[in-house]
């Protein structure tokens, strides 16, 4: 598992590379938290174009960030879900409380 980020303009842009599970998690988890803290953007994009795999354990990696952000009044939005992700974002309802962005 693999993380990338950059800023552009006041947009905070996540790219997860690999597999989002259990194991993956104590990895990401961390390493977002420390993002949130650290910068200063208005809105949270996650990009999953190269994250081939995600479990149950990455929805709640994704839920405890929505949570984080939320208590700062910052949106977070999900970008480029292969078919098996954005099924598990419909069946959770992911994305009544982060909308997939173009």
């Amino acid at each position: 598992m693999q993380m990338f980020h950059k800023k552009v303009k006041d947009v905070l842009e996540i790219y997860l590379v690999g597999e989002l599970d259990e194991h993956a998690s104590h990895y990401i988890r961390p390493k977002l938290d420390a993002l949130i803290e650290s910068e200063s953007f208005s809105k949270m994009v996650i990009d999953f174009r190269e994250l081939f795999f995600m479990d149950s354990t990455g929805v709640g990696v994704l839920i405890g960030r929505y949570k984080k952000l939320s208590q700062r009044q910052i949106p977070l939005f999900l970008k480029n879900p292969s078919a098996q992700i954005d099924r598990i974002f419909r069946m959770s309802g992911l994305y009544k409380i982060m909308p997939l962005t173009v």
